[in-house]
């Protein structure tokens, strides 16, 4: 006797009949981060980025997309971490939110990885209070962490400090 198992996918996430989700992976300050694949809309090499007048300091500029304008988001200034060293080699993951377009700058953008959801764990307490409010939770690999962040509560709190 087989089992049907029911799952409630969120928008945004790749959920496979295996049970499994695909996560585009990115590197900022050493620590893995993933997305879920179907937030992602693009991801670009090193871009010229233009500042804008009185932004928060997470909102690095604009850049042009093929005709559209997209806010670029440092994701590293939105974590609270230290500036890069070289970020005239970043890279940026396209992601459309609500139908606006944004770019996260990271460090590196690696892989796109099937996790099994039963090895989804949730936010443990130790984790940075910034990066708890946008994280959707973790992923233990061999050796590392893959931090999943939640798109939306990541550019929410952005949008928040812009008004």
């Amino acid at each position: 006797m087989t089992t049907e198992l029911e799952t409630e996918v969120e928008p945004g996430k790749a959920a496979h009949a295996n049970g499994s989700e695909d996560f585009v992976t990115m590197t900022i300050s050493g620590q893995l981060f993933g997305i879920p694949v179907l937030s992602v809309q693009d991801v670009l090499g090193p871009q010229k980025i233009t500042r804008i007048p009185l932004a928060p300091p997470e909102v690095a500029g604009a850049l042009n997309l093929r005709g559209r304008i997209v806010t670029a988001i440092d994701v590293r200034s939105r974590l609270g971490l230290a500036p890069g060293n070289d970020s005239a080699n970043n890279m940026s993951v396209v992601v459309d939110v609500d139908g606006e377009l944004y770019s996260l700058m990271v460090d590196a953008v690696g892989e796109v990885l099937s996790m099994p959801a039963d090895a989804y764990q949730p936010n443990p307490p130790t984790l940075d209070t910034a990066w708890r409010d946008v994280s959707a939770g973790i992923f233990q690999l061999d050796g590392q962490l893959l931090v999943v962040l939640d798109v939306n509560r990541l550019l929410a709190s952005t949008e928040r400090t812009a008004a």
